[in-house]
């Protein structure tokens, strides 16, 4: 295949939602609509959350859509996040010749009790506790304690262009801050796995929730640091229920396992279709007929679309 590699990368911490299969359908239909593959990885990172029995549910209801993917899925260990952290090691080793490593010994509790959320998507940035007072060098000094592992964010500024929502520039200092690359339980974090397994995975388009668009720039200082060449990032408005609250595995009524029992597959797509911008209105729509119009620049620049119980947008 000659066009680009995108992917779908749930987590199998409970059944897919709604707003899950709109993503699943814009990447496929991203990458399909330009004979590029589309590949299933299946980020099982956190142990005490994941769950096989989810991960074969994801399978089957994206079988159940039509969305086949070209790679990965449960059956290949490779595409499974479980199953990579010699590729996470080995990244983190290279990582700590940059001399930007060092060790954290604050816990979440500490660091929300004294920072301030940030203004636009209430993360915490992190306040510098155990922050050397000069970059550290690749000699440190890892305690046996417990402890996370930091990456030392430069006051620098990240530029990109995202494919919906256009330039974006982010001062990692102020707006991110030195994040997080291996938690103190031993677990590999999100930003340091997601960049390694797209980069090895060959993925050059990454198209995912609105909600994830300052992680881009903390994720293309990785691939910087790690030698890779950052992907082009696609960030899509979120999906929310008609309280304005992002929908989550908690919204049972969203839940595929309660979609499937009041839509069919064609009924569903067009659902998602139109809550995309990509079609006018909702009716019943086949995946060959979404792949043969369509058009990224149709997809609604706003950062969220609220819908109702029966999937129609109430709000843009």
């Amino acid at each position: 295949m000659n066009g680009p590699t995108g992917r779908f990368a749930p987590s199998p911490s409970g059944r897919m939602h709604f707003g899950n299969i709109v993503t699943a359908l814009a990447t496929w239909l991203s990458v399909k609509s330009r004979g590029g593959r589309w590949i299933l990885r299946i980020e099982d990172l956190d142990p005490q959350r994941s769950k096989e029995t989810w991960m074969s549910l994801i399978e089957d209801d994206l079988r159940w859509l039509g969305l086949s993917w070209d790679e990965g899925g449960m059956d290949d260990p490779l595409f499974r996040q479980s199953n990579r952290s010699e590729f996470y090691q080995e990244a983190l080793r290279h990582l700590i010749t940059t001399g930007m490593i060092y060790p954290c010994s604050c816990t979440r509790a500490e660091i929300m009790a004294t920072q301030a959320p940030h203004q636009s998507d209430g993360r915490i940035i992190y306040g510098g506790r155990c922050r050397p007072a000069v970059m550290p060098d690749s000699n440190i000094i890892f305690p046996r304690t417990p402890h996370s592992v930091r990456l030392f964010v430069p006051d620098e500024t990240i530029s990109f262009t995202d494919g919906i929502f256009g330039e974006q520039t982010v001062n990692l200092s102020r707006e991110c801050g030195d994040f997080i690359l291996r938690r103190s339980d031993g677990a590999w974090a999100y930003q340091l796995a997601v960049v390694v397994d797209d980069a090895l995975m060959g993925v050059d388009e990454v198209m995912r929730g609105s909600d994830l668009l300052l992680s881009a720039a903390q994720q293309i200082l990785l691939y910087d640091l790690l030698g890779y060449r950052a992907p082009r990032f696609i960030h899509l408005p979120l999906i929310c229920n008609s309280d304005g609250r992002r929908l989550s595995k908690r919204d049972g009524g969203m839940s595929m396992d309660r979609l499937r029992l009041r839509f069919s597959p064609e009924q569903l797509l067009g659902k998602a279709a139109c809550v995309l911008g990509l079609r006018n209105d909702d009716t019943p729509v086949t995946l060959g007929e979404l792949l043969a119009g369509f058009d990224l620049s149709k997809i609604k620049k706003t950062l969220s679309v609220n819908i109702d119980g029966d999937l129609n947008v109430i709000e843009a």
